[in-house]
């Protein structure tokens, strides 16, 4: 890989052309393995890259800076959203993916980007899983976006989350329901975390769409 990302990989165990592939973006302040635990399940049958951000953001790293909360610094943000489509891109290439099988997990800021992603790679993504997050304004309205029709998108957000306001995942919910993706959206007793429900909710979703 040319890609500056350092990352985690594991390679499915069954051998057959082209396997699926997630791709895995943690929060700020966390690292590449955060969470590969909570697709654990797939590992015998899928690629998993699990990409560390490229700022530090003690204890760990972040995607991109904030002005405030709900404000991403856009000049970083381009720039890391840019580096991620070509990591993707690569990726599909040089580990022989199966193209129509690409799956983008995000917690946090990784959702954002995992969203935005979305947004803006049309058909290279298949399915997106969206953990407590949101998507930014000029994303939605500045950038160029392609259809996602095409697009299975589980969206969730802890009912108590003062990081991430849960009025937020509803917006994104809202959003792409009105660009007519396939849209799961869960709600749970919770923060700014992924509880065990929320957890059995992912591996549904990715095992209903074979994502």
């Amino acid at each position: 890989m040319k890609s500056p990302y350092t990352f985690k990989y594991t390679a499915p165990l069954t051998a057959t052309e082209k396997q699926p592939a997630l791709f895995l973006l943690h929060g700020m302040g966390s690292n590449e393995e955060d969470l590969p635990q909570l697709v654990k399940s797939f590992e015998e049958t899928h690629h998993i890259f699990s990409l560390r951000g490229p700022i530090v953001s003690n204890p760990g790293y972040a995607y991109f800076t904030i002005e405030e909360i709900g404000k991403p610094h856009r000049e970083v943000f381009d720039k890391v959203l840019h580096a991620t489509q070509l990591f993707i891109q690569e990726a599909i290439e040089e580990y022989q993916l199966d193209p129509t099988r690409i799956c983008v997990l995000g917690f946090s800021q990784g959702a954002i980007i995992a969203q935005s992603l979305a947004l803006t790679m049309g058909n290279t993504i298949t399915s997106v899983v969206a953990l407590s997050s949101y998507i930014p304004d000029f994303v939605k309205e500045e950038y160029t976006k392609l259809p996602v029709d095409h697009l299975n998108i589980f969206i969730s957000h802890g009912d108590y989350d003062y990081v991430i306001p849960s009025q937020w995942g509803v917006e994104s919910k809202d959003y792409f329901t009105e660009q007519g993706a396939n849209v799961t959206f869960k709600t749970y007793n919770d923060g700014h975390g992924v509880t065990a429900e929320n957890h059995q909710d992912i591996i549904a979703f990715l095992k209903e769409f074979k994502s």
